[in-house]
């Protein structure tokens, strides 16, 4: 088995101190590999980086067009957001819209990471609910998909009709026939392929045609990523950093996918050790290998040779990417 090759390097002073290792595919829109790191072969569980292909049959089942759903909603429904004001008003009306309400939810509460929100909870004694959630606008989908389909309410159960619409969108795009699933955080099933079947299905979304579901999906994360993450999240200042040019989507455990549709490329890479900066830090270094970033735009030096600080503002070291990488 092909073992992980180095990402990120931290050094402290002179001294190599950590690298973090990992695999990483860039696939064409064939579907052929472009260029590999580690094991393109390696299965995984991509997490929240499949948002949009669980985000699919709501567009091919034409419930999206059904319910007038905006481009906002869209993003939306292929978010981790921060729990800011800025999602958790959209997801509220959302929901309005439907004639559901937070109960009808099957995400589960969670502390909003946006800090205003967070504090605003504590100010008013009041806890979290499940539209605080990261994942509560693809939970606004799957509801909006349910209703479509006139489907019982347990929506994430593996068995229900919405999920059985979401394998199978997942093993279409990736071309492979998924081993089995996980749990996720939002209680939904996360289905397991390869990297490098993760990569194909992001190349795919990349060389989709205008109008078709996939490009309507990376058109609205391209549109509004703000929406996709949030205020100092690497999904939305990358982005931005991009022009909107390129859509990325984070997932738990150090995974990180990015869709290029000028190009007609798709990215996917794990951090084998499941580390967020090691991830940030790749997908970074690959995008400005391929020349759609910028290596000196702030939002990539926050993450590619990053410094490192201590509690007094001292430069203790960096954060860098492998040579191999680049």
């Amino acid at each position: 088995m092909t073992q992980a090759a180095p990402f990120t390097e931290v050094w402290r002073g002179p001294f190599l101190e950590s690298v973090h290792s990992g695999h990483a595919v860039i696939c064409d829109a064939s579907g052929e590999i472009v260029q590999a790191w580690g094991d393109p072969t390696r299965v995984i569980l991509p997490r929240s980086s499949s948002k949009m292909i669980q985000a699919l049959p709501l567009l091919t089942s034409g419930a999206a067009d059904a319910y007038r759903l905006t481009t906002e909603q869209l993003a939306l429904s292929c978010a981790s957001h921060q729990g800011a004001a800025i999602h958790t008003d959209r997801v509220g009306t959302w929901l309005e819209t439907l004639g559901f309400a937070d109960d009808d939810f099957r995400c589960g509460p969670q502390d909003p990471a946006d800090k205003d929100a967070h504090e605003g909870l504590i100010r008013a004694h009041e806890t979290p609910c499940q539209i605080h959630n990261n994942c509560s606008g693809k939970h606004a989908g799957f509801l909006t998909l349910t209703q479509h389909l006139k489907a019982g309410p347990e929506y994430v159960e593996p068995d229900h009709p919405l999920q059985r619409a979401c394998l199978e969108a997942f093993e279409t795009v990736t071309q492979e026939t998924s081993p089995g699933y996980g749990i996720d955080g939002c209680s939904a099933p996360n289905y397991a392929c390869t990297l490098h079947g993760m990569a194909r299905a992001m190349a795919h979304f990349a060389a989709a045609p205008d109008g078709s579901a996939e490009a309507r999906l990376h058109q609205a994360m391209r549109l509004h990523p703000e929406l996709v993450a949030g205020e100092t999240r690497a999904c939305t200042e990358l982005m931005r950093a991009m022009d909107g040019k390129v859509a990325l989507k984070t997932g738990a455990e150090g995974f990180f996918i990015a869709i290029l549709p000028e190009q007609k490329l798709g990215i996917a890479l794990k951090a084998a050790c499941g580390t967020t900066r090691a991830a940030e830090c790749a997908i970074a270094a690959l995008l400005v290998k391929l020349g759609v970033l910028d290596a000196n735009h702030p939002a990539t030096l926050k993450r590619l040779n990053a410094p490192i600080k201590n509690w007094r503002g001292i430069e203790t070291g960096i954060l860098k990417p492998a040579a191999g990488l680049l």
